[in-house]
């Protein structure tokens, strides 16, 4: 889908909510070429017929078009009222239907990326005793095993992984988070 597409597709649907019948006819013509694709592509065998799930589609977007959000992409709008069709269209059937989530990346959100500063490591690391933060920075920080930093610190592998635990429960419950 080029961004051209998706902005005429858009400014169809805001002209058709507006009152413009042809932009509407035009609007309704083209994503009833893109669901017809998008269904015959997902229904391998038979019982479902793709022309009964592009018109379903069709009802749904016209009885809930004043739900989409004028400035947000129309496409993705579109795609999860098919899809939902689509399921609703197997499940009358008695049948499971598996959406790959790989087609469907793109209208996803992304994960915001948690980022922790060396200031902030350091404020943990401030809260422990001297023994909990020479392992706890050994293993999380440096990225050491357990076998190594027992070595290191001249202790057993028991007392390593107990002060680990401690020092991980310590800054847990220092920054409000249970362990």
């Amino acid at each position: 889908m080029s961004e051209g597409e998706e902005a005429e597709l858009a400014a169809f649907l805001r002209a058709a909510i507006g009152g413009d019948e042809k932009a509407y006819a035009a609007f309704l013509t083209r994503v009833a070429a893109r669901v017809r694709i998008f269904a015959r592509r997902r229904i391998t065998q038979g019982g479902v017929d793709p022309e009964d799930v592009v018109q379903e589609t069709l009802l749904a977007i016209h009885t809930k078009r004043h739900t989409w959000i004028a400035d947000a992409p129309v496409l993705p709008w579109v795609n999860a009222i098919a899809r939902h069709k689509l399921v609703d269209a197997f499940r009358r059937q008695g049948r499971r239907m598996e959406v790959d989530l790989d087609d469907h990346a793109d209208n996803l959100p992304q994960p915001e990326a948690e980022t922790v500063t060396s200031r902030d490591v350091g404020r943990a690391l401030d809260a422990l005793t001297p023994g909990q933060r020479a392992v706890v920075s050994a293993i999380s920080v440096e990225g050491r095993s357990i076998a190594e930093t027992a070595v290191r610190l001249s202790m057993n592998e028991t007392a390593v992984r107990v002060a680990l635990h401690r020092g991980l429960k310590a800054i847990a419950s220092r920054f409000g988070r249970t362990a």
